[in-house]
């Protein structure tokens, strides 16, 4: 499993290659956040099927986020259903990172590699995906619409630096 993997063998590689005389100091993911845009805030049937949909995909009920004000360019009023996301923590963060890194990620179609420039400048990695088909508990036939979604990896790194050394010891795949 990776987070025993973590601990026991990218941490000492981690301290080495930063030069971290403590343990503690060494970054580690803190959570994983999925979130998912609905884009069709009138359809409930749209809103069931991507809280569904992401439910499969992480094992974990979804949040419902809701529009804060009122938007009359896009037909938004303040409480309509904007979209889903699903915040990730300790254990489930590794699994969905190791599955996400191993399995989803190599099956996209001309996959050649995350940009190393997503980073946020703190040590937080975002990436998007442009459809949920590509998780394997996803059946096509399942689906109301689909859907992108965005994932958030933050992590405990203070530099991009750090976290570019963490996360490809993890197993995320950068364009070299």
């Amino acid at each position: 499993m990776l987070k025993e993997r973590y601990q026991k063998e990218i941490v000492p590689r981690l301290m080495e290659t930063l030069g971290y005389e403590n343990i503690m100091q060494v970054p580690r993911v803190e959570k994983v956040v999925i979130n998912m845009g609905l884009g069709d805030h009138d359809n409930p049937k749209i809103i069931e099927g991507c809280a569904a949909d992401l439910a499969r995909i992480t094992g974990q009920r979804p949040v419902i986020t809701r529009a804060k004000h009122s938007i009359s360019d896009f037909g938004i009023t303040e409480g309509d259903p904007v979209g889903c996301k699903v915040t990730l923590r300790n254990r489930q963060a590794y699994i969905f990172l190791e599955k996400l890194f191993n399995v989803v990620l190599p099956a996209v179609r001309d996959f050649r590699g995350l940009s190393a420039s997503s980073c946020d400048g703190r040590g937080n990695y975002s990436l998007s995906l442009t459809e949920q088909l590509i998780f394997p508990e996803i059946r096509y036939d399942d689906i109301a619409k689909v859907q992108g979604m965005d994932i958030t990896i933050v992590t405990g790194a203070t530099s991009d630096r750090e976290a570019y050394y963490l996360l490809k010891e993890l197993g995320l795949p950068f364009k070299d």
